[in-house]
């Protein structure tokens, strides 16, 4: 008998005179098929948000490949509507790929939570992990607990007057939120070098979102990062370089939201993704032996990724790390995975036989 398993994900969003809305809320609603991203795409949807799509798309493809049977929810903000589907549906598993919901990257492992109030399997990491890992500032202190490197800051709250002394750390700085993923944002103004700089940023955090920020001290150097896959013994893929060799040099050499999400910016095109990165071995090994480490640390299961600034000194440092990140086809999560002697299927595949390996 097929194994039953249930893609829950969030619905995209797209870009009105009203600010973002859900599809369903829009006159766009009625011209989209769903399940076209070439369609969504050309109707302005932030791209952060269309790579939900291609994802479901992508793992749908997978599961049906490997004689799946795949049933699809999109969230929305229907809460009691999700817990009716896990309730009525006879799924063995969930596929995990739900954010947050709205605004709020907190509600993701609400989500999560539901899913093991319910009883039921899901792949990814679990309630507990999300939140850890979603407040940047925990995760730094964790970290450093454990002797792993990662830039020293400092954490400001909503609303929270700081002068210039209280700022105890060396400049440049990089500023973004301290509970918000997917780089949202950060732009070309989260470095800073001065206080005015500084104080600025933070405003403008503010008027996004009434949320805490993080100001950490900025390592100049390469940035990479390690997908690690497994439970009981995870392993390091190959080390993936985001190459900032031929942005504009007026440009700061960070992942920003554009550099991420919004094809067609200056930064979207010349952010380019390499792997396997340039490095020497012996650095490979004690990279990846910190992700390894990074990962169990934290409690993550099945995949993730784990982001590094390399100094001018070859010293890493962790800057973040990421639980249930992209796997989309062309993302890095499966860039790394296809430098290993994955292919995309097998990736994916062997994510939910971890993860169904859970519930014998």
């Amino acid at each position: 008998m097929k194994k039953r398993i249930a893609i829950i994900y969030n619905e995209p969003t797209i870009s009105t005179e009203n600010g973002k809305e859900f599809i369903s809320q829009t006159s766009f609603n009625n011209n989209l098929d769903f399940n076209s991203v070439s369609n969504l795409s050309a109707k302005l949807i932030d791209m952060s948000e269309v790579g939900v799509l291609e994802e479901k798309e992508d793992i749908q493809r997978v599961l049906e490949k490997y004689n799946y049977e795949a049933v699809i929810f999109n969230v929305s903000e229907n809460i009691k509507e999700l817990i009716q589907f896990i309730e009525n549906e006879k799924i063995d598993l969930i596929f995990n790929l739900v954010e947050g919901l709205g605004e709020e990257s907190i509600h993701e492992m609400h989500i999560a939570g539901i899913y093991d109030l319910l009883g039921k399997n899901y792949t990814g990491s679990a309630a507990r992990t999300l939140g850890i890992c979603l407040d940047k500032a925990r995760t730094k202190e964790i970290l450093s607990h454990h002797k792993i490197l990662t830039p020293n800051f400092t954490t400001l709250y909503y609303g929270e007057n700081f002068t210039k002394a209280q700022i105890n750390l060396k400049y440049p700085l990089f500023v973004k939120f301290r509970e918000q993923d997917a780089s949202l944002g950060i732009d070309n103004n989260s470095l800073v070098t001065t206080f005015k700089e500084l104080k600025d940023k933070v405003l403008d955090l503010w008027s996004q979102h009434q949320g805490s920020i993080i100001i950490e001290e900025y390592i100049d150097g390469r940035e990479l990062n390690i997908a690690v896959i497994g439970n009981e013994k995870p392993i390091a893929m190959p080390i993936s370089e985001i190459s900032f060799d031929t942005l504009p040099k007026n440009y700061p050499k960070i992942v920003s939201y554009n550099s991420k999400w919004m094809k067609g910016t200056v930064e979207y095109d010349h952010t380019v993704g390499i792997c396997p990165a340039d490095l020497p071995k012996n650095l490979t090994t004690e990279m990846q032996k910190i992700a390894v480490e990074a990962f169990k640390i934290l409690g993550l299961r099945d995949y993730s990724r784990v982001d590094f600034r390399l100094d001018e000194n070859n010293i890493p440092y962790v800057l973040e790390v990421n639980p249930n990140p992209d796997i989309t086809d062309d993302a890095g999560f499966a860039r790394s995975a296809k430098a290993a002697g994955y292919s995309y299927e097998e990736i994916v595949a062997k994510i939910i036989e971890m993860a169904l390996n859970r519930s014998k």
